[in-house]
């Protein structure tokens, strides 16, 4: 029979997923606005909620089911398409807003949607047309 986990490291666990949820979310939002140039690794970001790399690894991944990782590059991904779908901006300004290179951007971004950023700047904006017009013609 497992042995219970004590509330107080459940409650710990939390607040260590939260801390790095918020810590995450302010850094991306630094990025985004263009006041840091360089993305930070799991390992600062640990550093800033002061636990150790591997205790935040293991405890995202205790709490979320999601390793720091993959909460990282779902953010990342999130904010690309939104920047994609809502700006004219042109996809290597948005890569290098994001601090990648324009190859590595398309890489990354092809990989976690399964389309290049065109592609789904080009998909989405056809959406948004064809929503458009069916609002006018109701």
């Amino acid at each position: 029979m497992a042995t219970p986990i004590p509330k107080k490291i459940l409650a710990r666990q939390h607040e260590i997923t939260a801390d790095y949820l918020r810590e995450l979310d302010n850094h991306l939002a630094e990025v985004e606005a263009g006041l840091v140039t360089e993305m930070l690794e799991i390992r600062e970001l640990a550093d800033r909620l002061h636990v150790h790399p591997t205790h935040l690894s293991n405890t995202i991944k205790l709490t979320t089911g999601h390793s720091p990782c993959a909460l990282f590059e779902a953010r990342i991904l999130a904010i690309s398409q939104r920047l994609l779908r809502d700006t004219n901006e042109p996809v290597a300004e948005i890569a290098a807003r994001l601090t990648y290179d324009p190859s590595n951007f398309t890489k990354f971004f092809k990989r976690f949607s399964g389309q290049t950023p065109k592609q789904y700047r080009e998909l989405t904006w056809a959406k948004l047309r064809e929503v458009k017009s069916e609002m006018l013609t109701i």
